[in-house]
């Protein structure tokens, strides 16, 4: 399944909340999530503005997430992840957020769906797939020219989507580690 929301929705943080609650499967880890793109394009850096953000909101608590702007995780780093990810993190759910292409009525869409996503597909690059939930935001129109399109974005358009999508995910990670905290507390009260 999978869902849509226009950034200037003023619902949309709350139903990329709704999204990731149907979307990540119940888990006793709270999920990883993995920020894709480069802090070298405006088009491509949604990702590392999301990863910044939630760095900022979960300060403090038991999450990880990867790509911020000090710190992005490029596409083609993304196999290299895959491993590390398995390794470090076996059971946890993946979000993997990442900037797209689509058609030009479809800029300013955030979409959520329950599959991994492949970075880079719209630059035509066969990467590989990473991440159980896909978050991606639609920054240009696909074309022939996605270079020049990703470097024409409008960094505004970014902003918004990355601090929707902050919002949403740092609602839902602050849920499950609430349900983990009181799941936990109920099984030590067991006789």
């Amino acid at each position: 399944m999978e869902y849509s929301f226009n950034l200037y929705n003023s619902m949309a943080a709350e139903g990329v909340f709704l999204s990731l609650l149907k979307s990540v499967p119940p888990s006793e880890f709270a999920p990883v999530v993995l920020c894709i793109g480069s802090d070298l394009s405006v088009g491509d850096s949604l990702g590392p503005v999301t990863g910044t953000k939630l760095k900022e909101k979960l300060k403090g608590l038991n999450c990880f997430i990867y790509g911020t702007l000090s710190k992005p995780i490029t596409a083609h780093e993304v196999k290299y992840m895959n491993a590390f990810l398995s390794k470090t993190h076996p059971g946890c759910p993946v979000i993997a957020i990442d900037a797209a292409v689509g058609l030009a009525g479809d800029i300013g869409l955030i979409r959520i769906a329950k599959r991994a996503i492949k970075p880079g597909s719209g630059a035509n690059k066969k990467l590989s797939k990473v991440g159980d939930v896909s978050i991606m935001g639609i920054v240009a129109e696909k074309s022939v020219f996605n270079y020049s399109l990703f470097s024409a974005t409008r960094l505004n358009i970014v902003y918004k989507m990355s601090e929707i999508i902050s919002d949403g995910v740092t609602d839902f990670i602050l849920s499950r580690l609430a349900q983990t905290r009181n799941g936990a507390e109920r099984a030590g009260e067991a006789p």
